[in-house]
């Protein structure tokens, strides 16, 4: 690991956080482990991630982060068995406390520097979403270990951020959520202002928005990575509830009333879509955090949790209209996201040179 330019702000060097659909060398994952995050419903998680592999492998590099050899082996055996490629896949002996890559895994930037496009890491400070499920000491050093490996230089923001907390459309702009970023839980110290300033500063953008709520059974605090994703640099993706009796209803329509207000980096307004929200979905009755728009947009492909026969194949085509060029992969989720998250949950993208 290279130390960063010293007391120099990533932005201040040129440097900037890609959009994710911008062309990948890989996607980093952290092989599930800990089965309290899937309390009764571990057996089927494996598989699940084996199956992501599988078809993100054809397209880019799929780099795995495990404690150690023994479960090295036993993600080669279930990532054989779903069939990918293996010689697309590395693994790198670094141990997490969790599965959650998109929030404890590196956040990669890039500049072009003397006729060259030079790569850099993010390491945000991690606490569980709030302190909510320790320890998280491992995962906290993820970014810093994975630097050391790749030679790369690290910045260090010194606050709280998650990935799944914040979306650039590549171009200058950031959208975010108030319920999470202004959480006493995670920066109590800092107002709005210094937030902004800090994502400014160590991302490369100058433009943020602010949506409000998450929605139920979401527990960091209102992700925007389940409500309103870039899927351009001019187009927004928002799931919406229909159903006014549900407690989904209100937060979502005043998200996507925002956004209709809302202008990019050059005043320009955006292009809102809108996804629909799957069934009510429970386990042992607690509220789930089932959302169409947790996919991850990866080279050639585009993986989408599913949830809803009756609603499944409405976002596949939604979300296959806004990416021509990608094929949309559907892959049920029920179980997956009782550890409450998704596929983007799960993945970090690596973007290439």
């Amino acid at each position: 690991m290279r130390p960063a330019d010293e007391g120099a702000v990533p932005a201040a060097l040129g440097y900037r956080m890609p959009a994710e659909w911008a062309p990948h060398r890989g996607t980093w994952l952290s092989w599930p482990h800990k089965q309290a995050s899937w309390p009764g419903k571990f057996a089927p998680i494996p598989a699940i991630f084996a199956r992501m592999v599988a078809e993100l492998a054809p397209h880019e590099e799929v780099h795995i982060n495990v404690a150690g050899p023994d479960m090295e082996s036993d993600a080669r055996d279930a990532i054989a068995a779903a069939g990918a490629p293996l010689a697309a896949v590395r693994f790198h002996h670094i141990p997490t406390n969790d599965a959650w890559c998109r929030d404890h895994g590196p956040i990669f930037i890039q500049r072009q520097h003397d006729g060259r496009r030079d790569q850099a890491i993010v390491d945000w400070g991690f606490n569980a979403w709030g302190g909510k499920y320790p320890p998280f000491d491992l995962d906290d050093v993820v970014p810093s270990r994975i630097a050391a490996e790749l030679g790369l230089p690290v910045f260090h923001p010194g606050i709280v951020m998650e990935g799944g907390s914040l979306d650039v459309n590549g171009l200058g702009t950031l959208l975010t959520t108030e319920s999470c970023l202004l959480n006493p839980n995670r920066n109590p110290g800092l107002d709005r202002a210094a937030i902004e300033r800090r994502l400014t500063e160590y991302l490369g953008v100058r433009h943020i928005l602010w949506l409000g709520d998450g929605i139920e059974g979401d527990d960091t605090d209102g992700h925007v990575d389940d409500l309103s994703r870039f899927t351009d640099a001019r187009t927004i993706v928002t799931v919406v509830e229909e159903d006014p009796s549900d407690a989904n209803y209100e937060p979502l329509r005043e998200n996507r009333d925002r956004l209709g207000g809302m202008r990019d980096q050059d005043g320009e307004p955006f292009r809102i879509v809108t996804l629909p929200m799957p069934r009510r979905l429970e386990h042992e009755g607690q509220r789930l955090p089932a959302s169409y728009a947790n996919f991850y947009i990866a080279n050639g492909v585009v993986l989408l949790p599913t949830y809803d026969p009756r609603t499944d194949d409405i976002a596949r085509r939604t979300l296959q209209d806004l990416f021509p060029t990608r094929r949309v992969i559907g892959i049920d989720c029920t179980d997956l996201v009782w550890g409450l998250g998704a596929f983007h949950c799960v993945s970090q993208q690596w973007p290439a040179l």
